[in-house]
């Protein structure tokens, strides 16, 4: 029996700290996984420049409510969910993903959580665990589920390399350099093709 792993931002939304940046003209918040391979350095980044800034939980999520699923997402979840379990396994946060979870029909996330101070600061970042992504493809492995794995950026890499068949969507020239021996898809239709013969369908 088969199962997806897919990630959310940049495969079924936009990327949320991209729009962040465009909405407060800090440049560097638009820097995500698909830039730098190391999560923990990343966030941390994040976290001072949201401090100097003097940026709270609620100027994110105001971004957030404005947002909405790329082009063709919410039908291709649909498609999918039709036809095959889907984990979306994400490193956003509990705080950001429900509205956009809301907009493509609720579909199950692993994600992380923020710590938010009583005045809103976001003062840290809890991982659900260590390498999550990866971790998850491999526990679900261990349930007698055979993985495909979805997924654009760095981060993904390793789920996409434990998956029984590992798929990039719309990645980076760099990240497509880097793992040629990844398939490519740059559409939902070219994705659903690639989906459907693993599936046998």
């Amino acid at each position: 029996m088969y199962i997806v792993c897919s990630d959310l931002e940049g495969v079924y939304t936009p990327e949320i700290w991209i729009n962040v940046a465009e909405k407060t003209g800090i440049e560097e918040l638009r820097l995500t996984t698909r830039d730098i391979s190391d999560y923990d350095k990343l966030m941390k980044r994040r976290l001072s420049i949201l401090h100097e800034n003097g940026l709270k939980i609620k100027d994110i999520t105001d971004v957030i409510a404005t947002m909405d699923p790329l082009e063709g997402a919410k039908e291709f979840l649909d498609w999918l969910r039709s036809r095959t379990p889907l984990i979306v396994v994400s490193d956003t946060f509990v705080q950001f993903a429900g509205p956009l979870m809301e907009k493509l029909g609720r579909p199950t996330l692993f994600c992380n959580s923020l710590s938010i101070e009583p005045d809103g600061t976001v003062s840290g970042y809890n991982l659900r665990q260590k390498d999550g992504k990866r971790k998850t493809a491999i526990a679900l492995r261990g349930l007698n589920y055979k993985i495909i794995g979805v997924g654009d950026s760095y981060n993904d890499i390793n789920m996409l390399k434990e998956a029984d068949k590992g798929i990039l969507f719309r990645p980076p020239e760099n990240v497509t350099e880097e793992f040629p021996e990844l398939p490519v898809t740059y559409k939902y239709d070219e994705l659903k093709t690639i989906i459907q013969k693993e599936l046998g369908d």
